[in-house]
């Protein structure tokens, strides 16, 4: 069979789409034939034939077999759907695109005879989507978590390393390029929520509600809750999880502190980390960079190169990343999930206090694993750390607003054990 060139059509040229081009030089087989940018006048340190400031074109083309859309955000859902319908495959990173309309991107595809390939979308460089497609189909899977934001875990990594405060580390994240102008994406949780939404889909085959997912960032975690954990054995990092339950899957994004037993209490500054629990495999974790252009390019030049394996063998191309399944998920409310908690109390230095703290938890069925008392804070007061046996969420934070009544007692943080 004659092997042909497979002509692709880039739709943006920032960081990642500059990369692309430049891995995609070295093979003969693959042309570009138009990209898409914003601003056609921007310098770049790559050079295209053809660009156009209309996406639409790249959908449109005839002699386009394969988008590949590295621009972001949702603003470019009508594009991918008109070339969809226009018989063309989809390679993107578009990992927010994927998370909120996933479902109609997936089934469009399939009617148009066309598979959407998204390696890059979920954990970079690392290669996570068809292995789980492929060499790991044969498992049933518990739960799947990980360290799916960079940019949260090397702001995490730095307050640990260097004592410093959750702001100071964000301006150095900023500085380095880690985190953008307005870092609320990552700080705030959204990156990895849109990414375990991605990948509860594939490990569990339903679909995921994005809008359902539990979602809390890292702006309150404090340089001290960080030396506390320390202390006991732990390490804070900003942790998506979905896994399953009795009544359905429990997906959501937030900290929580790690064992340093746990394999992905390790994972340090920018680098991601996946782990998976399933039978027959048990545990397998992958482990690299989540980010960046050529680790982002990796992933994305891979897909298209899967592509060019498999597009002279006839219609059904890469039957594996088709999605077939389209009930979603009963997911579960974060009240009604069980988690051992961390809480850090600041009250009153005078007697009672403990006594109060237990009564409030007994009341609400909460089961205390050990209290710390930290010491006189100076200004008569005491940071005082409790950590929980499992416990539902629900009755957490009804003992919480408990002791939040009463006058000696604040709340400080409230952070899960993983």
């Amino acid at each position: 069979m004659e092997n042909k060139k497979l002509k692709i059509g880039i739709i943006g040229l920032g960081t990642v789409g500059c990369g692309v081009v430049k891995v995609l030089e070295k093979f003969n087989d693959i042309e570009i034939v138009s990209a898409s940018v914003k601003n056609l006048n921007k310098k770049r340190d790559v050079e295209v034939q053809n660009l156009t400031s209309d996406s639409m074109e790249i959908a449109t083309n005839s002699n386009i077999d394969v988008v590949v859309e590295v621009a972001g955000g949702c603003g470019i859902l009508e594009v991918l759907k008109t070339a969809i319908k226009n018989k063309k495959h989809i390679v993107t990173a578009n990992k927010e695109l994927l998370a909120r309309h996933g479902a109609e991107l997936f089934d469009l595809a399939r009617e148009n005879g066309v598979v959407i390939l998204y390696e890059a979308a979920v954990a970079g460089g690392i290669p996570l989507i068809l292995p789980i497609k492929t060499s790991l189909a044969a498992n049933d899977f518990k739960s799947v978590a990980g360290i799916l934001n960079g940019t949260t875990n090397y702001i995490l990594t730095k307050m640990e390393e260097e004592n410093l405060s959750y702001g100071e580390c964000l301006a150095k994240a900023q500085a380095l390029g880690y985190a953008e102008t307005d870092p609320t994406g990552d700080v705030e949780g959204f990156d990895a929520m849109y990414k375990i939404a991605i990948l509860a889909n594939i490990v569990f085959g339903k679909r995921i509600d994005v809008n359902q997912i539990y979602r809390e960032g890292i702006t309150k975690i404090t340089a001290q809750d960080i030396k506390i954990a320390d202390e006991l054995g732990y390490k804070i990092k900003l942790i998506a999880q979905a896994k399953k339950a009795d009544n359905g899957i429990d997906v959501r994004v937030h900290p929580m502190l790690v064992s340093k037993t746990n394999p992905i209490s390790d994972i340090k500054n920018a680098t991601n980390a996946v782990l998976l629990d399933g039978f027959p495999v048990d545990k397998v974790m992958f482990v690299g960079p989540g980010a960046g252009q050529f680790p982002t390019a990796s992933s994305v030049v891979g897909d298209i190169l899967s592509l060019k394996a498999e597009f002279d063998k006839g219609e059904n191309i890469l039957p594996m990343t088709v999605c077939h399944h389209s009930e979603y998920a009963n997911q579960i409310d974060v009240n009604e999930t069980k988690n051992c908690y961390y809480l850090s109390i600041v009250a009153k230095n005078v007697k009672g206090v403990i006594g109060a703290i237990g009564c409030a938890c007994a009341e609400f069925n909460v089961n205390i694993s050990c209290v710390i008392q930290k010491g006189d804070n100076g200004d008569g007061s005491a940071t005082i750390i409790v950590i929980t046996e499992e416990t539902l969420e629900k009755d957490m934070n009804q003992m919480i607003q408990k002791l939040q009544n009463e006058n000696n007692i604040q709340i400080t943080n409230k952070i899960r054990v993983l």
